[in-house]
């Protein structure tokens, strides 16, 4: 059985932009999910702690007004991401001006992953 590849992100959004995120992650989702995906998960973080040393919170620079947000795209390998990602890049649809981004996309951290145990 061969396993997803999955790309992860966490992102600190406005709570006052909960409903202009969520829209904006279902177009995105449709693309991801044209170009190969088998599935988007967006979650909105409702019992994350701060940390004293590391925490989700203070990777992206969460502000009092902003929730963390978890999400993850599996693929069914890294080759079939790494060749969405390049055709995602430059279709018109991925344009800010098509899809805004309703949070400081500096403060996101995101990175691929090879997937060792799916139980």
């Amino acid at each position: 059985m061969t396993l997803p590849y999955v790309d992860g992100f966490v992102a600190a959004v406005p709570v006052a932009h909960k409903d202009a995120y969520l829209a904006h992650a279902r177009k995105a989702a449709g693309l991801f999910k044209e170009f190969g995906a088998l599935s988007v998960v967006e979650c909105w973080g409702d019992d994350v702690p701060e940390g004293k040393l590391t925490s989700f919170t203070m990777a992206v620079k969460r502000e009092d007004s902003e929730a963390t947000v978890f999400s993850w795209i599996t693929w069914p390998s890294k080759a079939v991401r790494d060749e969405a990602w390049s055709k995602l890049m430059t279709d018109e649809r991925m344009d800010s001006s098509a899809n805004p981004m309703p949070f400081d996309g500096k403060r996101m951290i995101y990175g691929g992953f090879q997937t060792i145990l799916n139980d």
